[in-house]
């Protein structure tokens, strides 16, 4: 991997006593002893077979002659024979050294101990939560999961406390706060003036704001906390939520005005595609002003979700490789590029399966919380309801387990998905098979790696 960052997580040193690309004779196939090779010239010493062949199941041993009441050996497995060779000293596939030094299925190929060839590739290293080898969509969500039912401590002992806390501020705005400014009453009354209507929209959309506001602070906490132990959780360390902290708080800043800067252009990019449509519906043509504001917003919409995808691996990018909000941005758009359809859909599948689990949780909060509010179930489908301090309790403890279950799904996924693109495209794995101290990981090529 030349030119491109390193493994930025905490403990990604080579482990002690192994330099990297460093490889013994157990990981080179030529190192081994030419005489214990297959191949070898049938005339040189010590590879005399006989010249007239017995008939199969007969073979002579490849030195000498089989002492009386010894089985001789079958011979070396190749294109049209049968059985396995019986196992060679150690328990290994025979014809090779115990090391892994034989070819195919002659020894323990691919350099890997204890692997005779004869039931595929070896497998790949798994000192955490995912495989060290490109990833399918199943063991990237598989992974997001597996973190946090292994250290559902610290997984969810982060996802409770940020989303308590946010909720907490959220409640209290709710109830003594914004309570005075939102007037949904005025939307529903048919006969209301056009200033109460607007005052009610204001109302509205400044409480929409300041919650949007304060959630997105917590999200962004939560996400940079999830990341550090998602990337420890992928070499096989726990991480405690105190170092998870220490880790992340340089990056929280820049993670915050990343988002912010996201989301400004996926904004800007909308308003620009409504932006004619607009003017037109302004100079008197009301409908073929609606009508242009409708195409040109689903292709401003469709140019803005383009966009994010593609720069939607900036946040562990800048978590991890410790970069700046601009670099962060280029280095998800070369780790997508080529795989925007896959990341569309791993992330569109993530998002889905959360919001899901989510809402089984929240929705009978909410419900129950409207049965208990002042105007009844009724009321609260009506949109007349008074969302008094009950509700918002009530509807705050759903708030907050579904926030524990799509915080760590959704950050895990991302990570994740960063990691499987850059094994893809950068070699990883190597990196962190040696930051987790995998030993002879990666001395000869694995097979479909």
């Amino acid at each position: 991997m030349k030119d491109t960052p390193g493994w930025a997580s905490p403990g990604s040193a080579p482990s002690d006593g192994h330099e990297p690309g460093a490889s013994g004779p157990a990981d080179r196939p030529d190192a081994a002893n030419p005489a214990e090779q297959p191949g070898t010239d049938p005339q040189s010493p010590g590879s005399k077979w006989s010249k007239e062949q017995p008939p199969s199941g007969q073979w002579s041993a490849p030195t000498g002659h089989p002492a009386p009441g010894q089985t001789p050996p079958p011979p070396p497995p190749g294109p049209g024979w049968g059985a396995q060779p019986p196992a060679g000293p150690g328990g290994h596939g025979g014809y090779g050294p115990p090391g892994g030094g034989g070819y195919g299925g002659w020894g323990g190929g691919y350099g890997t101990p204890g692997y005779s060839g004869w039931g595929g590739p070896p497998p790949a290293a798994k000192p955490g939560v995912i495989p060290l080898r490109p990833l399918g969509v199943g063991e990237i969500l598989d992974g997001a999961v597996s973190t946090m039912r292994t250290y559902w401590r610290t997984v969810l002992g982060i996802s409770l406390t940020v989303a308590v806390v946010t909720e907490i501020v959220v409640i209290l705005l709710q109830g003594l706060v914004l309570k005075d400014t939102t007037d949904a009453e005025a939307l529903n009354d048919p006969s209301a003036t056009l200033d109460e209507v607007t005052r009610a929209m204001g109302g509205a959309m400044l409480g929409s704001v300041v919650v949007f506001a304060i959630t997105l602070i917590g999200t962004v906490i939560a996400t940079a906390l999830l990341t550090t132990v998602t990337s420890r959780a992928v070499l096989g360390r726990p991480v405690t939520t105190g170092e998870a902290w220490r880790d992340a708080r340089p990056q929280v800043l820049k993670l915050l005005g990343l988002i912010l800067l996201l989301m400004l252009i996926a904004v800007g990019i909308v308003l620009v595609g409504v932006l004619p449509g607009i003017l037109v519906a302004v100079s008197g043509e009301a409908g073929a002003g609606a009508a242009v504001a409708v195409l040109g917003g689903l292709g401003a919409g469709v140019v803005a979700v383009w966009l994010m995808m593609r720069f939607s691996l900036a946040s562990p990018a800048l978590m991890l490789e410790k970069q700046g909000i601009v670099k962060s941005m280029s280095r998800s758009a070369k780790l997508v590029r080529g795989s925007w359809w896959r990341v569309f859909g791993i992330q569109l599948l993530a998002g889905i399966i959360a919001n899901i689990m989510a809402a089984i949780v929240v929705l009978p909060f909410t419900f129950l919380a409207a049965a208990f509010s002042g105007d009844g179930f009724t009321g609260f489908m009506e949109g007349t309801g008074d969302l008094g301090w009950t509700f918002l309790i009530i509807s705050g403890i759903g708030s907050v387990i579904g926030s524990m279950i799509t915080f760590p799904i959704t950050a895990g996924v991302t990570v994740l998905l960063y990691i499987d693109q850059r094994i893809r495209r950068e070699g990883l794995d190597l990196e962190l098979a040696r930051a987790a101290g995998v030993q002879g990981y990666g001395t000869t090529p694995a097979p479909g790696s």
